[in-house]
């Protein structure tokens, strides 16, 4: 069991986000849950509920670096200081490059790439100055190889990875660790709007799909106790990424194959779901 600490996590409205501090709070650590809803947040952590003496929900719009200074300053004074930085907001839009919309290309690179940065270089500076931290970037399989469909998305996490990798490096000397987490599709709320867009088949071609649990208790037995650089998961998955990854061209070859899977998967959800 890890002592009790003090987490500021995004993205607590739904999903991993909102299970990771679910899981935390109820291991015994305080925690600083925000999201840019912030209502249904706060509706969550009344129906569990959530303890109001270790538990402090706060809207976060996590594209503002402005607010991010706020609401960060904010929680190291409620708590008297941030142990673990766990950035999970996201976001994706499923869409084929030649037929999305400008304003998508913003909204995945200002959420998905900005947020994670703008959240880094803030905690990372209130960490360096205590000479001790660890930030934990949630990125997806999708950093390690492209994903046809979901390209902007597939792109931002890219970023989120190369950041977080070169942001490790720089931090490790100052007593700040730095992990990305990448895992594979995952049912949520981000996983059900893509039942709907045939763009997105290759998101299903997984041999199973994780849950926020599964995540969650990644980060809690492996991430929070060893600090590694980077966790993949599930291994085998991460592994067929990691062959893509290093010779681009055969996604080519494999490509059709984990389409066919992935449309039977998706068609099947979409019929439960109906």
């Amino acid at each position: 069991m890890l002592a009790p600490q003090r987490f500021f996590i995004t993205g607590c409205a739904s999903g991993i986000g909102r299970h990771a501090a679910d899981v935390l709070i109820a291991a015994g650590h305080t925690v600083f849950a925000t999201d840019v809803r912030l209502e249904p947040l706060q509706d969550f952590a009344a129906a569990r509920p959530w303890p109001t003496d270790r538990v402090h929900c706060r809207g976060l719009d996590v594209r503002d670096p402005i607010a991010w200074e706020a609401v960060f300053g904010e929680a190291t004074r409620v708590m008297g200081g941030v142990d673990v930085l766990l950035n999970v907001a996201g976001y994706l839009r499923p869409g084929y490059t030649l037929e999305c919309d400008p304003l998508e290309v913003d909204r995945h690179f200002d959420i998905n790439t900005k947020g994670v940065v703008h959240g880094t270089r803030v905690a990372a500076r209130h960490m360096v100055a205590r000479g001790r931290g660890h930030i934990i970037n949630v990125a997806s399989l999708a950093s390690l190889a492209p994903v046809p469909g979901i390209a902007l998305y597939s792109a931002s996490k890219y970023a989120v990875r190369a950041f977080s990798l070169a942001a490790a490096q720089e931090l490790r000397p100052r007593g700040v660790a730095l992990t990305v987490v990448c895992p594979d599709a995952v049912r949520t709320p981000m996983l059900d709007l893509q039942l709907n867009y045939g763009e997105a088949e290759l998101t299903f071609s997984g041999s199973r799909l994780l849950t926020p649990d599964d995540v969650v208790r990644a980060i809690v037995d492996e991430v929070l106790p060893r600090r590694p650089l980077l966790l993949a998961l599930p291994r085998s998955r991460a592994l067929l990424a990691r062959i893509a990854d290093l010779f681009p061209r055969t996604s080519h070859w494999i490509e059709p194959m984990l389409r066919k899977i992935g449309r039977a998967r998706q068609r099947r959800m979409r019929g439960e779901a109906a």
